[in-house]
């Protein structure tokens, strides 16, 4: 009889390995389920040894088995733009809601998915399933498209027998979170346009209109204003120093992207974001929605709090949330509370930390957190419409500020030249008769 291993999580959120005498993987499982664990990952022994270096597998073994699948195509990542992923999660969760069994509705949107890389994946999860393998452990295998978030939730519906209802539940999510990120993308193209114009125009005035005014001003014999100066000393450096001006921009942010793989640099970058005056609320309101909404889905997915906990602190996107989500965790596994660590970590406004009080002594957890991740979504919205509006007239006031100076720079000294001319000429009474 084949031997499985298994990781799994008991109540407490603590991990447990073992081994399994059993006939088939899914009786592993069972016997895992019966043990009171949550299995998270189970795999025929003998086929661990043959995916080890330098053993050979055994001739006249077993095939395969789904979760040993490792198909590598040449020149594709494995990566899947999240739009695409959100179309096949719904594509399927419509499929199995229609009664349809997973692996035809997996080969259906196999035949008709454009997306080369996608396609590809398609057909391992199919093979992975026809091998005997969950529809979670063939996700499991491909941790570049589908995310911990994904696999968890898709092992829960399982787990429960609502597949379709979780696949739902995660297709609404990934649109809700392109939704938010299509409307900052919205909001950011106008800022970075007016930007782009402005880098042109100053690029243009510094190397062919400036230098042009500079050859004026050398035949002048006047003193030049020091606003001046400093615009003629911009330009030349522009102009003779590019490429060391160049470098060195490079080699700063090559510098901040090091510094910001460090976890203290991280942690001060993260910290810094929810700091920054008119942008900063607006990235705490999506953290906090984004923590929220993934908390809230995995729990009313049937997913064990603490494990839920571990997969968000993962996918937080900021430090500093997962450092207060790791405090409530812990807080959690000693049989506390959520909420007082929540307070704790002075990141989540009251009344976010009450609403989550309030579900917590109602039994009505989840359904609290997606309640408070549409309000914030909402908030989201109106923040980014406001900022919109309001940095139009500034870069056009920033625009103007920039070509305004460089031109009174250049005329100042043709100002300064036609004062002095006509105070030079004949004082009152000159060269009147007697």
């Amino acid at each position: 009889m084949p031997k499985y291993n298994y990781v799994a999580l008991d109540a407490r959120g603590n991990e447990t390995k073992g081994v399994l005498e059993v006939a088939t993987q899914n009786e592993a499982i069972g016997r895992v389920k019966e043990m009171g664990l949550f299995p998270t990952k189970i795999a025929e022994a003998e086929k661990i040894q043959e995916r080890q270096p330098g053993k050979k597998a055994k001739a006249g073994g077993k095939k395969r088995g789904a979760l040993d699948i490792q198909i590598k195509i040449p020149g594709l990542s494995g990566r899947v733009k999240q739009k695409v992923l959100t179309a096949f999660t719904r594509q399927l969760a419509t499929l199995v809601d229609a009664g349809l069994p997973l692996l035809r509705g997996l080969r259906v949107l196999e035949k008709q998915e454009r997306n080369a890389a996608l396609k590809e994946i398609l057909g391992e999860l199919a093979l992975a399933i026809e091998g005997g393998s969950t529809f979670s452990e063939a996700l499991a295998q491909h941790p570049k498209t589908f995310n911990r978030l994904y696999v968890n939730m898709v092992k829960a519906g399982e787990l429960g027998g609502v597949l379709e209802v979780v696949l739902k539940r995660l297709a609404e999510f990934a649109e809700k979170a392109q939704k938010i990120k299509g409307k900052i993308k919205a909001a950011l193209f106008y800022p970075i346009a007016v930007l782009i114009v402005a880098s042109g125009i100053l690029i243009l005035l510094m190397t062919f209109v400036v230098p042009r005014f500079k050859d004026v001003f050398a035949g002048m014999d006047i003193e030049m204003p020091k606003f001046t100066l400093l615009v003629l000393a911009i330009s030349d450096t522009i102009r003779h120093h590019i490429l060391p001006t160049l470098g060195g921009v490079a080699v700063a942010w090559i510098l901040f992207l090091l510094f910001l793989k460090t976890k203290a640099g991280r942690l001060i970058w993260d910290k810094f974001k929810l700091k920054m005056p008119a942008i900063g609320p607006v990235i705490s309101k999506i953290a906090i929605s984004r923590f929220t909404r993934t908390l809230g889905t995995l729990v009313s997915s049937g997913v064990p709090i603490l494990q839920a906990l571990t997969i968000v602190k993962e996918t937080a996107g900021n430090v500093v949330i997962s450092n207060a989500v790791a405090k409530v965790h812990e807080s959690v596994k000693e049989g506390e509370t959520i909420t007082a660590p929540l307070e704790s970590s002075a990141v989540f406004p009251p009344m976010v930390v009450s609403m989550v009080d309030v579900g917590e002594q109602t039994g009505a957890l989840p359904e609290m957190l997606l309640r408070i991740a549409d309000n914030y979504e909402e908030e989201v919205d109106n923040s980014v419409a406001a900022m919109t509006s309001l940095l139009e007239p500034i870069m056009i006031v920033f625009l103007a500020v920039v070509v305004g100076s460089i031109v009174i720079a250049m005329f100042l000294p043709l100002i300064k030249m036609i004062t002095e001319m006509s105070g030079g000429g004949g004082g009152p009474g000159g060269g009147g008769e007697d």
